[in-house]
């Protein structure tokens, strides 16, 4: 059989991976923080037929190798920054800068903390800043009742007034921030959530002094970093590879059907 045929398969079935991640990036263009995937591909082994050779009976320098086709052979996370939107919610956060940072959340099931970019806090009954399924945020401790104004510095720290005072209060620890040396080696979970993995290197705590190249902007959001015309442009490329290939399969079937129909 044709080697094309299969070769137009790897490419049908690569483009249509490619097509997946694409629909997932426009799905999350208006996920807080959400940061878009890149499919990465390989060309598969080749098949040699005629080697190059330099000697004195054969002067070749070129061979002679067939190609059997594409594997996709990355999902890789561009943690490119998002847009920062204006909300005026003082518990909203935005990291930002040219360090990567990420909140720690407290899941309940993991032993070690899992980290987001999404910085839409919420208090729960108890006073404790919660993600939007209840999650933790690692850092400060609860408020008090009766507490009004809760505020959050550039540092992180939760501040907040007790009724007949004027004197902001500080909530324990400031809002814990860490940094990773390969950030593309964190595990997406779903919910806005990664997992520390080996290759994504330990979490190193963001210490506000020292380390100028995060900072923190309340009232802000981090918006999902996709664009729609470029994902659109994406997309077009991966339909017309699609029907390319597919062309090649119709193509590889015609050539066969006349080779069959030599006979008659």
């Amino acid at each position: 059989m044709m080697r094309a045929l299969y070769t137009a398969s790897t490419g049908m079935n690569a483009q249509q991976l490619n097509m997946d991640t694409l629909a997932h990036n426009m799905a999350n263009v208006n996920t807080t923080g959400f940061k878009k995937q890149r499919v990465e591909f390989q060309d598969l082994l080749y098949q040699t037929i005629r080697r190059p050779a330099a000697d004195e009976d054969r002067n070749e320098p070129v061979g002679l190798a067939v190609g059997l086709g594409v594997r996709p052979a990355a999902i890789n996370t561009l943690f490119a920054q998002g847009n920062l939107q204006h909300t005026e919610n003082p518990l909203d956060v935005a990291i930002s800068g040219t360090g990567l940072g990420f909140f720690a959340i407290e899941v309940p099931g993991y032993d070690e903390p899992l980290y987001t970019r999404d910085g839409a806090i919420k208090i729960d009954a108890s006073g404790r800043l919660v993600t939007a399924d209840g999650y933790y945020y690692m850092g400060p401790e609860e408020l008090p009742e009766g507490y009004t104004d809760p505020t959050i510095g550039t540092d992180g720290t939760v501040s907040y007034l007790l009724p007949d005072s004027t004197e902001p209060q500080t909530a324990g620890e400031p809002l814990q921030i860490f940094k990773f040396s390969n950030p593309a080696g964190l595990q997406k979970i779903g919910k806005n959530l990664y997992q520390a993995t080996p290759n994504s290197g330990e979490a190193v705590q963001w210490e506000p002094d020292d380390d100028s190249t995060i900072s923190l902007n309340s009232g802000y959001l981090e918006m999902s970093n996709v664009q729609v015309v470029e994902e659109m442009v994406n997309l077009i490329t991966a339909q017309r590879a699609y029907e390319f290939n597919s062309k090649v399969i119709q193509s590889s079937d015609d050539m066969l059907q006349t080779a069959a129909n030599l006979r008659r």
